[in-house]
Order: structure tokens, then C-alpha cells, then sequence
């Protein structure tokens, strides 16, 4: 009797299952898994989709590198594919309260002044890194970039005017792990780049106390006062180089070192020195101004002038890929185990290609039918993060960008490598489209054009407004860090396709 209770419930639980995944399976198949069923041209079969549509296009790029992000400086002179990269920075440090006396002391306990010194952490490179890079020190002296602590300023604006040269350092990026010294061999630190400042600006930073209120040497009273005294720095390259260097400006190594003399108890004489910092509120807000203003010259290279057989992507501020994939349009609905696009890089020089590497990460969004120009993209549906619910069309939820981020793990678009059809190793990337081709073939809706590039930080200005900075969604590519020649739809070689594995409905 209980055998036959256990057999009834079992079935039962049996025909509820098949029930419900036989009403959801377009829904609920393990698309874009690695679980694929065998195509066996029985049950499961495979498509390739080879006449992609395929242009090189360059942004009309209003990208933002923001204060926590890592900023980069240096030139590029000799990458004979992408040309010329010029990278400067901007920044304010500042007191963390006012009013400031230097270590809290009186005016009496100060005996002198020794050096004041601008350091800037250091997080990596992209490049040629055999090549020592000249970084020169100005103070800025731009009414826009000091009253913009709470604005942000894309990489293509023009340079902030900028007074007299306050400091300079040869940088070699090989010795950058060795440890420096200072504070008379009392401290040292690595990954740091030191500017010792003009003594003339470091006296005056030092005689700045703040005893009473007015501008001059008052200027440690209040913020607006200490901004219109001191605006902060530019971090310009200068010279030969051939590598973009990395820096976090809100990294503890990142500081203004003004390095003094004290009289301590009993008369002895110590030195010492306090820090300025990007100054936040207490909400962890930037109230300090940053800029990385960066500037790609491709003139004269292949990159401006692609074949219909190849494309040439470079990393925020850069290029994108249009792809239209006219094969999907009235694409049969079906069951979609797994679509993916493929992209395939054309190798160039061994060297370059080595010293100027591909993108860790593509992105692939959509293209708004029209004629708007500029055009107007919205994020793929679905596929970024089917565990994390989004709307691209901002229509039924205001979330229109996965809340938790993309899931790299499932969408793809990470670099890998594979053997190359003329030998040695290339790099690829897969981009998982599954969810988005299944709900397309199911519902007969629009088959969109695609972007395709690699990004350092998304924005749908639809969504805020032309001139609103808000919206910006991270990706995983530092600020111009990357660049890679691929296979459009034509290549004979180093095809790009798409590549779906399904099942016909019964």
C-alpha cells in the first residue's frame, strides 16, 4: 500500500515537472550553459550566421574617468597601428578639516620648512616600458577646474590653462617596485612617483596658516579660500615615451608631503610632515577635483583606414564596431540552447601585439533603429545578467543596466587565446546572446544592429539627459588600456560569426 502511495506521488510530481517546463521551455532551457546537448542534426542542430554587416566606427566619446577610478598619464609615440596616445591628470589635495595648522601645533613650535613633495601611487602599465617617461608639475590656474568639486570632465575636453612649471621627474617604469626613502631614511615606500616640488611654492604653501580669515597667507582658514590659493595640480608627459602609466589619485600613496622641522620637548629638533589628500565628506564624496584628459592621434596608421575585412577596436576613448546580422531577421522561432558571437583577432606585428595588448573585456550593446545622430544604443536584453533583472527599454522598471553588473562569467566577452590558422596564438572573445536571439525568434521582434567595443565606462544619455553625468555604468577595461585588430564578416580567415545551437519546437 505505502509503495503504491509513493508510486502515485512520485508520478504526480513527475507530470507537474514535464507540465510546467513544457509551458516554459522557451523560457527555462539552460540557455547559454555549458551543458549543451550534443548537435547530433536529429534533435539538436547548429546555425552559423557568416554575413554579418560589419563597420568601424569612432565614438563621439564623452567618457568620464571619475575621482575613484585609476587615471592615466604618458604618451604613446610608436604604436604603428593605433598611432599616438597623450595622457595628462588633474587633481586638488587638500587639508581633511579646516581650519588646518600644520601637526596641530603652534606657529611657535615650527622651526623650518623642508621640502614639499607631490606623490602619486602607481598601479601598472600598458606598453613599452623599456622607454624612461618626463612628468612635469604645473599648478593650475583654470576658474573652471577650481569651482568644480562636485562637476566631472570628460577625457576630450581642452587642456585647463596652467601656470609656471613647479616640478619634474624622470620616470622608469622597470625600477618602480624599488623602495624610495625619505624623511631622512626614517620612511620608505614603492609603487610611488615623487615630484619635489619649486621651493618657491613650497614656501608659500608652508606659510599659509590659517590664524586668520582673509586670502594670502591665510589660506588654510576655509576650503574656498584654500582653492583660490592653491587649484591644484596637472600631471603632464612630455617627451619620448611609449607606455600609458596607471594611478589611483584616491590611493593613500597619492598625497601632498609638505616635510617640516619641529621643535619638540625639551628643545630637541624632529622632523616630520603632513599630507594633503583628496579630500571626501562624510558620506565618502569626493570634495576634491580630478581630471584625466587623454588624446588618440590615429592619423597615417591602418586603423583609419580598415578593409571591409578587418576592424580595428581600441579601448575607451576609441572605436566600436556596427554589426548587423541580417540572417536573423525572420530567424524561425525555435528552441535557443546557445547563441554566441565570435570574434577573432588578425595578428599583426608579434612585438606590438605583445607590448600593446588586446582588450581583457568586450561589450556588445544595441543600436536604436533611426537616423539620429548621434545614434541612440540601449543594453541587450537579458544577457548581461539573467540573475539580476533589467529593462532595457526603461519602460516597466527604472533599472535599465543589471544592478549587480555584467556576469562575465555567463556573458562572455573576456579575452582567451587559440591557436591561429598560420600558427602561434591569438586572442578571441565569445559574447553570449542566447536569451536575447530566443526571446527575438519567440516573439518575431526587432532584429537590432550591435555595438561592439571595449569599454571603460557605459553611459545611455537617453536615460538622463545629454549633459547630465549621471548614469555611468563601470566595466572592467581600464581607461584606454587595450587595442586589437579583428575579422569582420568577411574575412576569409579570421571570420566573425554567430554561432546558435537549438532545437526545432514539436
Amino acid at each position: 500500500m505505502h509503495r503504491r502511495v509513493l508510486s502515485l506521488a512520485l508520478a504526480g510530481f513527475l507530470a507537474i515537472v514535464i507540465f510546467n517546463w513544457s509551458c516554459t521551455k522557451l523560457d527555462t532551457t539552460t540557455l547559454g550553459s555549458d551543458l549543451l546537448p550534443e548537435v547530433d542534426n536529429v534533435h539538436t542542430f547548429a546555425d552559423t550566421l557568416d554575413q554579418l554587416v560589419v563597420k568601424q566606427l569612432e565614438f563621439d566619446d564623452t567618457t568620464i574617468v571619475f575621482n575613484t577610478d585609476g587615471h592615466v598619464l604618458g604618451n604613446i609615440n610608436n604604436d604603428p597601428v593605433f598611432g599616438k596616445t597623450y595622457a595628462e591628470a588633474y587633481l586638488q589635495l587638500k587639508p581633511a578639516s579646516y581650519p588646518f595648522l600644520l601637526g596641530g601645533r603652534s606657529r611657535d613650535s615650527l622651526v623650518g620648512l623642508d621640502s614639499v613633495v607631490l606623490c602619486l601611487s602607481y598601479s601598472g602599465f600598458w606598453g613599452d616600458s623599456n622607454i624612461v617617461q618626463k612628468l612635469q608639475v604645473f599648478e593650475v590656474t583654470d576658474n573652471v577646474f577650481r569651482d568644480s568639486v562636485f562637476k566631472s570632465f570628460p577625457v576630450n575636453r581642452d587642456p585647463f590653462t596652467t601656470g609656471a612649471l613647479i616640478g619634474e621627474k624622470n620616470v622608469d617604469i622597470r625600477r618602480m617596485a624599488d623602495s624610495i626613502y625619505f624623511d631622512h631614511h626614517k620612511d620608505s615606500v614603492n609603487n610611488q612617483i615623487r615630484f619635489k616640488l619649486d621651493p618657491a611654492f613650497a614656501n608659500r604653501l608652508y606659510n599659509s596658516d590659517s590664524a586668520g580669515s582673509g586670502s594670502g597667507n591665510h589660506a588654510f582658514h576655509n576650503d574656498s579660500i584654500f582653492r583660490h590659493e592653491f587649484n591644484g595640480f596637472a600631471i603632464r608627459p612630455t617627451g619620448p615615451g611609449n607606455a600609458l602609466i596607471y594611478t589611483g589619485l584616491s590611493d593613500a600613496k597619492t598625497r601632498l608631503e609638505i616635510h617640516y622641522r619641529i621643535k619638540v620637548p625639551g628643545g630637541k629638533i624632529d622632523t616630520t610632515f603632513e599630507s594633503f589628500v583628496l579630500n571626501t565628506n562624510a558620506f565618502g564624496a569626493s570634495l576634491s577635483a580630478t581630471a584625466n584628459l587623454i588624446k588618440r592621434d590615429r592619423s597615417g596608421t591602418p586603423s583609419t583606414t580598415p578593409s571591409t575585412d578587418e576592424i580595428y577596436l581600441q579601448t575607451q576613448p576609441g572605436t566600436y564596431a556596427n554589426i548587423e546580422i541580417p540572417e536573423l531577421t525572420g530567424y524561425s522561432n525555435r528552441i535557443i540552447h546557445r547563441a554566441e558571437l565570435v570574434i577573432k583577432q588578425i595578428p599583426e606585428n608579434p612585438l606590438y601585439d605583445t607590448l600593446f595588448s588586446p582588450p581583457g573585456y568586450l561589450y556588445l550593446d544595441l543600436r536604436e533603429p533611426g537616423t539620429a545622430d548621434p545614434p541612440k544604443f540601449k543594453p541587450i536584453y537579458i544577457d548581461l545578467n539573467p540573475s539580476s533583472p533589467y529593462d532595457p527599454d526603461y519602460s516597466t522598471s527604472s533599472v535599465y543596466f543589471p544592478t549587480s553588473g555584467v556576469d562575465f562569467a555567463y556573458f562572455g566577452g573576456y579575452e582567451r587565446k587559440m591557436a591561429g590558422p598560420a600558427g602561434g596564438m591569438i586572442t578571441y572573445y565569445n559574447i553570449n546572446i542566447s536569451r536575447y536571439v530566443q526571446k527575438m525568434v519567440k516573439e518575431q521582434s526587432t532584429n537590432y544592429a550591435m555595438r561592439l567595443f571595449p569599454a571603460f565606462n557605459i553611459r545611455y544619455p537617453q536615460y538622463f539627459g545629454k549633459d547630465n553625468y549621471l548614469g555611468y555604468s563601470a566595466y572592467a577595461n581600464s581607461i584606454a588600456r587595450g587595442r586589437i585588430k579583428i575579422g569582420s564578416g568577411t574575412n576569409p580567415n579570421y571570420k566573425m560569426y554567430i554561432r546558435i545551437v537549438y532545437s526545432n519546437i514539436k
